[in-house]
């Protein structure tokens, strides 16, 4: 129901639309098979431009508005940790913005006013840079507490993440600086990269 004002914002439509293949598998075939396929369509992703064009000069952005844009959405999603809100906020933006034509701005204003976090670095990462962040880690000598940092993406990047231990979920809140938390080192943390569009990378102690 919404269309973007100059086709340098084309994501509005596609990142969006591209999402929905995501919500149909999970529907259909659980979240597992839904991360699954949203991780898959990474392999379509080129990073060579940004998926934001050029503006007034009729140009479009770069075609990983589609499934880099659906890992973006992804990223939001699980950082959320709050499917109703997420579906709220989707069906929301419709109804708002209702056969309009509409800017990248006013999408990403509404998204953070309606989710109630800062997401603009985060849009600025996946939507304006053609870095992919790497999340960096490593466990205490004794095992106990984990140690984590975002690298390889702009200084405020502060896409948060959530662990579960033993059905225990944790929020942590990486950035380009060191952070630490109590978590244990049985943390599967390579399968976070099924939820979040970042590299994992184990640095040493």
């Amino acid at each position: 129901n919404i269309t973007s004002k100059d086709i340098a914002d084309m994501w509005v439509h596609e990142s969006f639309t591209t999402y929905s293949e995501t919500l149909f598998t999970e529907y259909h075939w659980g979240k597992n098979a839904a991360n699954e396929y949203n991780y898959g369509q990474r392999k379509n992703i080129g990073n060579k431009e940004t998926i934001i064009g050029p503006y007034g000069v009729n140009k479009e952005g770069s075609g990983d508005m589609y499934d880099k844009g659906s890992n973006m959405l992804h990223s939001i999603r699980h950082s959320l940790n709050n499917d109703v809100l997420f579906r709220e906020m989707l069906r929301d933006l419709n109804t708002t913005f209702y056969h309009q034509t509409v800017t990248t701005k006013q999408i990403e204003d509404y998204i953070i006013n309606k989710l109630g976090f800062d997401y603009q670095p985060v849009f600025n990462q996946y939507l304006r840079t053609t870095q992919i962040p790497t999340l960096e880690y490593y466990f205490s000598e004794d095992k106990k507490q984990l140690n984590y940092r975002y690298t390889n993406c702009l200084q405020d990047f502060n896409l948060p993440i959530w662990i579960t231990v033993n059905e225990n979920s944790t929020q942590i809140l990486p950035t380009t600086n060191w952070k630490k938390t109590d978590i244990t080192n049985d943390v599967p943390m390579e399968e976070l990269s099924k939820r979040y569009y970042f590299n994992i990378k184990k640095v040493a102690l």
